[in-house]
């Protein structure tokens, strides 16, 4: 059983290079692909976030316990987007 394995990894032997030279470039795009996929999730998140109007409006409080006297429970959220009562 031994010599039947030391046979195979000898004549593995001269592949070894190329596989773990295509490995290491697959490791690398995937993390670079990974990375990208985060930078631009984050973008779309942070653009996002941006077309919340709450800040600017005259009903927000800055009140950690009341944001808004008049939508409390969307105030500063993602719901908040196309809110019928803001005014600036």
């Amino acid at each position: 059983m031994l010599e039947l394995l030391i046979s195979f990894l000898v004549a593995l032997k001269p592949l070894l290079v190329p596989i773990c030279s295509i490995s290491a470039w697959i490791l690398i795009f995937l993390v670079l692909l990974s990375l990208w996929s985060a930078i631009a999730e984050t973008i779309y998140k942070t653009q996002q976030m941006h077309q919340i109007p709450c800040s600017q409006c005259q009903f927000f409080c800055n009140d950690y316990r009341l944001k808004c006297t008049v939508h409390p429970d969307i105030a500063n959220s993602e719901e908040a987007i196309g809110c019928r009562d803001y005014l600036p």
